[in-house]
């Protein structure tokens, strides 16, 4: 409705040119005829109807008046448009926090094309969201003290302490669980290999193993909670090699080495994490895709698995993906975490965080 809305707005302009030109234009001939009639003490009317080669004056006047009009409206939307698809460009690399990319540079055009004082504008704009992206990173690398500790130490000791409770209760109980069935199968299957209940033990055994990978996911989740020294590299491919040896799903993965802040570093980690435990308790994924790049002053971290997939729009609704808790610390960060899913399709998670020269220089 917006392009639609646009469209008419530009169309309406190029309109108003073309009439207003068109009158101007038309007033313009008429009063130099009534000016040659003055001078020549002639007829204004039958100046107006007197054949120039096969055709009255007349309409030589309303066809110049036309002509005029048209070049006249034509450059005008040119221009609009020109100016409205430089000055969306700017705003859209803007907003995708490329603050640095090659468009913006260029001064020079967009004072010719869009005014200096829109040009002007925009500058200012980039200066300030530059400053903020600072900001951002200072705060980031900042620790918040609360009596005296940080709170990602409380935090991590928390993680830490329901890490073990859950792996050393009800993980060694489903583990003990499991075992008991497997038992209980055996001798069945020794006794009555056609014995009925050999098929609910079965549905029972799935149900377990169902609750054994939701339980890895949650320890995944809950621990390690920091990179404990490694790059950011380093601990995505620590955190993938950890999870190939307890689950069965085949993951492939390309990360660059990338120089940032710690507090940077230790929330894309986290946000890896979280992706990875989304994958493994929601998505029932065969495989799974982890790749980490910069690109120019942005960091590009992205998810992809073939699992059921979801509708993005309620994922938020129901908290089955956590999505809102990645789209925070994207955010915390100054980026932002776009998300494609399709039922029955996959899923893909793109978190872009800019980063600035000095972070990149550190």
């Amino acid at each position: 409705m917006w392009r639609c809305w646009r469209y008419d707005t530009r169309t309406t302009r190029g309109l108003a040119v073309f009439f207003a030109t068109l009158g101007l234009t038309g007033l313009l001939e008429v009063g130099l005829v009534y000016m040659m009639t003055v001078q020549t003490h002639s007829n204004f009317g039958n100046i107006l109807v007197r054949n120039v080669y096969t055709a009255p004056l007349v309409l030589y006047l309303i066809g110049g008046a036309i002509v005029v009009a048209g070049l006249v409206a034509a450059t005008s939307y040119y221009m609009l448009r020109r100016q409205h698809n430089q000055l969306a460009k700017r705003l859209a690399t803007i907003s995708a926090g490329q603050y640095d990319a090659p468009i913006l540079a260029k001064q020079a055009q967009a004072s010719a094309v869009l005014g200096e004082d829109v040009a002007g504008m925009l500058e200012a704009l980039r200066q300030k969201m530059i400053r903020l992206q600072r900001e951002i990173e200072r705060y980031s690398n900042t620790p918040v003290l609360v009596a005296g500790v940080t709170k990602e130490e409380i935090l991590t000791q928390e993680r830490h302490r329901l890490a073990r409770e859950l792996h050393d209760s009800v993980s060694q109980q489903l583990f003990a669980a499991m075992m008991m069935l497997s038992a209980v199968r055996s001798v069945m299957t020794a006794q009555d290999p056609d014995n009925a209940m050999l098929k609910q033990i079965t549905t029972i055994e799935g149900v377990i193993n169902e609750a054994q990978a939701e339980m890895r996911a949650l320890l995944l989740h809950l621990r390690p909670t920091t990179l404990e020294g490694k790059t950011l590299k380093a601990g995505i491919i620590a955190l993938l090699q950890e999870l190939q040896t307890k689950i069965k799903i085949k993951i492939t993965w390309e990360l660059a080495d990338v120089s940032l802040g710690a507090a940077i570093e230790d929330n894309l980690f986290r946000i890896v994490q979280e992706l990875l435990s989304n994958t493994l308790r929601h998505a029932k994924a065969q495989s799974l895709e982890v790749y980490l790049k910069q690109i120019g002053n942005a960091v590009v971290l992205r998810v992809v698995d073939d699992g059921v997939g979801f509708e993005p729009e309620n994922a938020d609704t129901t908290g089955s993906y956590g999505l809102s808790n990645i789209r925070e610390r994207a955010a915390s960060l100054g980026g932002t975490a776009k998300v494609i899913s399709f039922p029955n399709q996959g899923t893909s998670v793109e978190i872009r965080v800019p980063i600035t020269k000095e972070v990149a220089d550190d």
